[in-house]
């Protein structure tokens, strides 16, 4: 029986509900991520819908990401409101991510509709930590596959290469992930940096041997921009 959502639906109910959709495939699959043992491995669709179910409530949803429980912080980016939050709340929030799945469902559905995305992505691009700078670079790919807009704040692609070159090899994990996303942005944006692009990703090899799907494009920047390349054509 699915539990009725009403505004003084309490986080224990939430979680209990949470757990009694705990999938233990989903749950190894997480771990094996870098997903920490404070989960119950919800698939991602029944999350969906206990979000559809609340549609929206941002007080609950703060609740919920201080849990500090996978599954309910992913809950939480889809109930909150992305403007309700202070930049100082969204910097904490950021920084108190569990793991890469939630760190990309708060970087693609909370993060970009704040209005200070841009100045908080470029503190967090200069960050050490790992999941503020991972939000920083996702923003940037984000901004170079928009195209320039003649905005004086538009990320310099040649300086961009230039911190990639130096420092993707060395990043952590979770930041070479978007850092990555961003090198293959310029490459496939910029026909003028496109040599340097393929170079950056063969020399370094980031992802060279990554598994993919037949029909799908692997994250290795020299095919993954060859392959975008020719789709635009």
């Amino acid at each position: 029986m699915l539990l009725a959502m009403a505004v003084n639906t309490t986080v224990r109910e939430i979680l209990a509900r949470l757990e009694s959709l705990g999938d233990e495939a989903r749950r190894k699959h997480n771990t094996k991520s870098g997903a920490p043992d404070n989960q119950f491995g919800v698939k991602h669709g029944d999350i969906r819908v206990i979000a559809k179910e609340i549609k929206s409530d941002h007080a609950l949803a703060i609740k919920l990401w201080d849990t500090g429980n996978v599954d309910a912080q992913l809950l939480a980016t889809l109930i909150l409101k992305p403007t309700s939050l202070s930049a100082a709340e969204l910097d904490s929030m950021t920084r108190t991510t569990t793991c890469s799945h939630v760190a990309e469902w708060m970087n693609s559905y909370v993060v970009p509709q704040h209005p200070d995305k841009d100045s908080l992505r470029q503190k967090w691009m200069k960050d050490k930590d790992r999941w503020a700078a991972r939000a920083g670079w996702h923003l940037t790919a984000a901004r170079v596959n928009k195209g320039t807009t003649n905005d004086p704040g538009d990320p310099d692609p040649s300086a961009l290469l230039d911190r990639i070159e130096k420092e993707l090899a060395k990043a952590k994990p979770e930041v070479q992930w978007t850092m990555n996303n961003t090198l293959a942005a310029i490459g496939i944006r910029h026909p003028e940096q496109r040599a340097r692009a393929i170079a950056i990703g063969e020399k370094i090899g980031l992802y060279r041997d990554w598994p993919v799907s037949k029909g799908c494009t692997p994250p290795y920047v020299p095919v993954w921009i060859e392959a975008m390349v020719k789709r635009r054509k």
